[in-house]
């Protein structure tokens, strides 16, 4: 009788730490006399039914990639069109694979194809997933962020760090949009992290349509507050999901509104910085303060970084954990660790009872994290429009104190 199999495949966008995961459940699975099979490629490979992209992993294979980025089985992203139709293809390959039990590695996308193919199988795939997003926007016990989010951070604090002191040097100011979907938690974590003087995020911004002039407003507050501290230079961090409240006609007429596969908006596609880099300037020029703004994306330079040291150690527990699981009869289920205990939750228990997609976190806007972030802003503030800073503020704007609080004073009210 041959070795039971566990087959590994790996969907969405790459995230620092799937080598680690990947390397865990491999060697965990062998030594408890297990055959491993690596699904090259992603949903994509199994839908086409193509068994020459499978690879049967070692542990030689496998020993040494918790520490490199990237995904040595490769992942993808696969129309939902595409998921019905060949849906039946993929339960036959891994049938014919002789899969018993399968190692989901993704987002929201891979979790609901995880929770289909464990409810279509009827029993005969046992089916556990790893949660991975550098968004870190899924709900985890006790606010653990998702794998992959600290790298990501790391590395994107690094280049903002780079570009706050360029800006320092030249006398300039950078509009820099980040990752994270509808979430704003990696560009408040860099931009904390950073000290960047001001971060804006999709949470903080709850009453309807999003206008573009009160983010511009908002962005130029900053700017001419700094010019009132004596500084000609700064940084401000704008989350990608800032894009999903705006109008999407309005958007469209500055920007193309691209869609992925999921028919998802590409909001990391849409250049947020070069937006607003337009409106504010001109709206400095025209009263004759010359500010020179480069707006920069950065997003995909982390998605597939080296992990820093807390992704690997992360991983390997969670490869190790999804396996344990497996063999212990469980299915169904995201693995995660809670005070370093395993902890499977249901599918059930992700799912968004509306939606039956993977329940999202937001950023706490009225939480403490969020509150330290927001301390250390330099951004117009209520009591800047008291008597004591008006007029440096009004000055540095070129504007009369009435001009100045008629024109900014709603961003506080």
């Amino acid at each position: 009788m041959g070795k039971d199999v566990v087959a590994i495949v790996v969907g969405g966008g790459p995230a620092p730490g799937i080598n680690g995961v990947i390397s865990a459940a491999t060697i965990e699975a062998i030594n408890q006399g297990k055959e491993v099979l690596g699904i090259v490629g992603g949903f994509k490979t199994l839908f086409a039914g193509d068994k020459k992209s499978i690879l049967r992993l070692k542990i030689d294979d496998v020993s040494r990639i918790h520490s490199t980025g990237g995904s040595i089985l490769r992942t993808s992203r696969d129309p939902a069109d595409t998921a019905r139709e060949k849906f039946k293809t993929l339960l036959l390959t891994l049938r014919t694979l002789k899969v018993k039990y399968l190692i989901t590695i993704g987002g929201d996308g891979t979790a609901f194809m995880a929770r289909w193919i464990e409810r279509e199988s009827r029993g005969r795939i046992s089916v556990v997933h790893v949660p991975k997003t550098i968004d870190n926007d899924l709900y985890l016990p006790g606010g653990r962020s998702s794998f992959g989010y600290h790298t990501a951070r790391h590395w994107g604090v690094l280049l903002v760090k780079n570009l706050m002191e360029d800006a320092k040097t030249t006398g300039r100011w950078y509009f820099i949009s980040t990752m994270g979907r509808d979430a704003g938690h990696l560009a408040l974590g860099i931009g904390k992290s950073s000290g960047a003087p001001l971060t804006l995020i999709p949470e903080e911004f709850t009453q309807g349509k999003l206008s573009f002039q009160r983010v511009a407003d908002t962005l130029e507050g900053s700017i001419i507050k700094r010019l009132a501290m004596g500084k000609d230079h700064g940084c401000a961090i704008l989350a990608e999901g800032i894009a999903s409240k705006f109008d999407i006609k309005e958007l469209g007429a500055c920007e193309a509104v691209e869609k992925d596969e999921l028919a998802r908006i590409r909001f990391s596609e849409i250049q947020l910085g070069r937006i607003f880099r337009g409106i504010v300037r001109k709206s400095l020029e025209d009263r004759g303060i010359k500010v020179t703004i480069v707006h920069k994306n950065i997003g995909y330079e982390l998605r597939a970084a080296d992990p820093v040291p807390y992704d690997i150690e992360y991983t390997r527990d969670l490869g190790y954990g999804a396996v344990k699981f497996l063999l212990r009869g469980g299915t169904g289920a995201m693995i995660v660790f809670d005070e370093g205990r395993l902890r499977p939750i249901s599918f059930v228990e992700m799912a968004d009872p509306g939606t039956g997609k993977t329940r999202v976190r937001l950023v706490d806007i009225n939480a403490e994290t969020y509150e330290v972030g927001r301390k250390y802003m330099i951004r117009l503030e209520q009591d800047d429009f008291e008597a004591k800073n008006l007029q440096a503020l009004a000055a540095a704007a070129r504007l009369s104190v009435r001009d100045f609080t008629k024109r900014f004073s709603y961003l506080v009210e």
